[in-house]
């Protein structure tokens, strides 16, 4: 991605500004989420050949995944939220099994896990 340059007598090698510009650039998609080789296809070949279509599809599609991201922890959250809030708010001397069964029950009255009866078919519980 940055273009190899000559050492010089020093043994040290000088690159131009921009390289400063492009390790920024790569340092910042690679936080949001991009792999080293879907930014080597964004960035443009020469100085100012930035395909721009290209770029915000990508960038479009990668906020689209953080979306999705997002939207799968919260879902998780609130499950976790509630299964601790059910759990801490146990009944005195309710049995363990009777407790995962209240636990299960309340998750599924949130609507935050699916109702395994459901799936398999089963109407009874």
């Amino acid at each position: 991605m940055i273009r190899v340059v000559e050492r010089q007598a020093n043994g040290y090698r000088e690159y131009p500004p921009e390289a400063e510009i492009l390790l920024a650039l790569i340092s910042i998609a690679q936080q949001a989420g991009f792999t080293l080789e879907q930014i080597r296809q964004l960035l443009p070949v020469g100085p100012g050949a930035w395909d721009h279509g290209a770029l915000l599809d990508a960038l479009k599609q990668k906020v689209n995944e953080i979306d999705s991201i997002r939207k799968r922890l919260d879902h998780t959250r609130a499950q976790l939220v509630t299964a601790i809030e059910s759990i801490e708010d146990r009944p005195d001397g309710i049995e363990c099994v009777d407790n995962k069964k209240r636990v299960l029950d309340r998750l599924r009255e949130a609507g935050i896990t699916p109702d395994l009866r459901k799936l398999d078919g089963s109407t009874t519980g």
